[in-house]
């Protein structure tokens, strides 16, 4: 995906990863936006000019084959920050020998590593002065981000140490404003959380507390002409929200005096869920029900009326294609620009990375897959963009509200016509509503003879992926029905779905995903005994618990990393744990939580003398979960449940990070993919 980053004194630039032919990583490159029609792709000379043409052309910054090279055979990059001048790159690569990410500085006119700063366990960094200082910050021996440094680049000096929590359960971020102006250090924990204030101009003048809430929040704070804008889900007046909501507060106030306005009114039937910022206007992503959305407002917005409805701001609702399941907003880097980019995300159309000009409504698919026709739209490529014809750019009112008539869903390469998405509300046991999501192809689906698979995670408030995967699409051809169960410990139902789904209310999830299973075959959806499982890491222990519950239910189950045993996991960390670990699945040290994780443990639950359905567990020796996690479970289903040939308990380990590596990918989704064939008989 391309990141923008603006220099007013300089010309515009892009920034873009690209794959080269026969590579297993990306290369980040960069070319001037005066030459966005006219992309060529050139290998050498690595300086971006083309002797031949007389051309200026792409720059390449950053060859992660040969960061690979570096990092013990692959590359992983966590972070990655263009500095405000366009001078530097700072990034962290993993070091699979020290279990660590290490720091490094680049310089993008040379090509070549700054001296310093080159550290070691950082987990966050966020550029100041223009470009001249790079704040990071570094984790202790558990992991815990806990100090502070400023780099003056080009500086001999000693990195200076701005802030160090001695407090083993406070937590520290940093990310910088997007005008660049300040930087914001969160500190939380389970008890508190506050947001300080650096000024960019001048890191090392000290840091002002500008927010202290009780419980850990969510906190994003961002600058806009001399007004500071919180964006949060902290407790109202001593009352926890299920919901976030927009505070406004000048810049200038005291830390004594500062008081915090709400920007909207509540509206129940209205969800915020992101907000971005540009010079001229506020973006916000909002959801009613499973409906997305994505709306502009003007800027500045009007003060000293205190909150109001958003519909009195005349916001201006942006064209989405059908069945969105997720929007994610940025980078957008450039704040300044009249453009601002998302990922639209649905079940039955590949992701369109799209550029909304917010000035005039227009947009464009920057990037996305054409499967109908096996081509990508490239990143910025000579691929004509598709926009809103003029004829079709009135706009209707609705409610008060601005928004695009767009009849033509074909111009999102939606699948749609080939392959239906359905919505439906199961009744769990305890007769809460759990959406469920079916997917299947109009032509091969017969009713109550299609085997099916049902993904679900439901931890750490997470949004269940629902995004259309090019690898399902073998499987949708046979007749295959895909359905995504958004159990309670996910996302999308506020803050008390989250923890209605955790710790003590562990089993809520596991019983979620049972009363969709249940559901899918009660009504034909997917024929008995030809139902599949399948769960990611934390999603992992979700299934695997279902299948210990109700082994005769499922034939087949996948489990990617899973996390399986966590009892002994969380009573003696092999591998360091967050504060959000125990948070979400419970600390033994609590009788109660105890109790709970030894209920839904799968390790500590597999039923002797069952016939247990087929499992494909696959584990990596580089995951937060252990992999004798998953050694250790598949060890004790072969031992105490019925054997059965046609039924195997399959273990696959790798060395290597699969989620990083493109071929790897495609070859675990194959082996997926042939094993649910073969089990089904399909």
């Amino acid at each position: 995906m391309v990141s923008f980053k603006v220099d007013l004194r300089s010309p515009r630039r892009l920034y873009y990863r690209r794959v080269e032919e026969g590579k297993q990583y990306s290369v980040l490159c960069r070319r001037l936006a005066s030459l966005n029609e006219e992309f060529i792709s050139h290998k050498s000379p690595s300086a971006g000019f083309d002797f031949t043409s007389g051309k200026r052309i792409e720059q390449k910054l950053l060859d992660y084959n040969q960061e690979a090279e570096r990092f013990g055979g692959y590359a992983y990059e966590e972070l990655s920050e263009v500095s405000p001048d366009h001078k530097f790159l700072a990034y962290t690569m993993y070091d699979k020998d020290n279990d660590y990410f290490r720091l490094s500085v680049r310089n993008l006119n040379s090509g070549a590593l700054c001296s310093k700063p080159q550290a070691e366990c950082v987990s966050n960094l966020a550029w100041a002065k223009d470009g001249q200082a790079l704040l990071y910050v570094v984790t202790d021996k558990n992991k815990r981000p806990y100090r502070i440094y400023c780099s003056m680049i080009g500086s001999t000096d000693e990195d200076v140490l701005l802030m160090e929590e001695s407090d083993d359960n406070v937590h520290i971020n940093i990310r910088h404003t997007k005008d660049f102006r300040f930087v914001t250090v969160n500190t939380f924990s389970a008890t508190s959380s506050k947001v300080f204030l650096i000024n960019a101009a001048d890191p090392l003048s000290g840091m002002t507390l500008i927010w202290d809430c009780e419980g850990i929040s969510h906190c994003i704070v961002e600058h806009h002409r001399g007004c500071l804008y919180l964006f949060t889900d902290a407790a109202k007046e001593g009352q926890s929200v299920d919901y976030h909501y927009l505070l406004r507060s000048p810049v200038g106030a005291s830390s004594s005096s500062r008081i915090w306005e709400s920007v909207f009114l509540d509206d129940g039937n209205l969800v915020i869920e992101d907000v971005d910022f540009s010079d001229t206007h506020l973006v916000l992503i909002t959801r009613e029900g499973q409906k997305f959305r994505i709306c502009s407002v003007t800027l500045p917005l009007p003060v000293g009326k205190g909150g109001v409805q958003l519909k009195d701001l005349n916001p201006y609702f942006l064209p989405l294609p059908k069945y969105v399941s997720q929007i994610s907003s940025g980078p957008n880097y450039d704040y300044y620009s009249s453009a601002m980019r998302f990922t639209i995300s649905s079940p039955v159309m590949p992701d369109a990375v799209v550029d909304y000009d917010l000035s005039n409504g227009k947009w464009n698919i920057i990037q996305q897959q054409n499967i109908l026709h096996e081509r990508t739209r490239i990143l910025y490529g000579t691929v004509s963009s598709v926009s809103i014809a003029e004829n079709n750019s009135n706009t209707k009112n609705s409610n008060s509200m601005n928004e695009v008539n767009v009849e033509d869903d074909n111009m999102w390469n939606d699948l749609s016509e080939f392959y239906a998405c359905e919505h439906y509300d199961v009744s769990s046991y305890d007769g809460v509503v759990v959406p469920l999501t079916i997917v299947y192809s109009h032509k091969n689906k017969k009713e109550n003879q299609n085997p099916g698979l049902l993904h679900g995670h439901g931890a750490y408030g997470e949004l269940l992926d629902k995004r259309w995967r090019s690898e399902l699409k073998s499987l949708l051809d046979r007749g295959w029905v895909v359905a995504y169960a958004d159990v309670r410990g996910g996302g999308g139902g506020g803050k008390k779905w989250h923890h209605d789904g955790r710790r003590t209310k562990k089993n809520n999830s596991i019983k979620d995903y049972l009363s969709c299973a249940k559901f899918l075959i009660e009504r034909g959806i997917v024929q008995e005994n030809k139902l599949a499982g399948w769960g990611f890491s934390a999603g992992g222990l979700l299934v695997a618990s279902a299948v210990n519950c109700c082994p005769d239910l499922f034939r087949a189950a996948i489990l990617k990393v899973p996390f399986l045993d966590p009892t002994n996991t969380l009573l003696y960390p092999i591998l360091p744990l967050t504060a959000a670990d125990y948070e979400e699945f419970g600390y033994p040290g609590d009788v109660d939580d105890f109790h709970a994780i030894q209920k839904y443990s799968p390790y500590d639950n597999i039923q002797k003398d069952a016939l247990y359905p087929a499992v494909l567990v696959t584990s990596s020796f580089n995951t937060r979960f252990g992999v004798w996690e998953a050694a250790k479970w598949v060890a004790r289903v072969r031992e105490l449940a019925i054997y059965d040939p046609k039924r195997p308990i399959l273990l696959n380990l790798t060395t290597d990070i699969v989620e990083e590596n493109r071929y790897l990918q495609c070859k675990e989704s194959a082996l997926e993919t042939a094993f649910l064939l073969k089990i089904m008989e399909s």
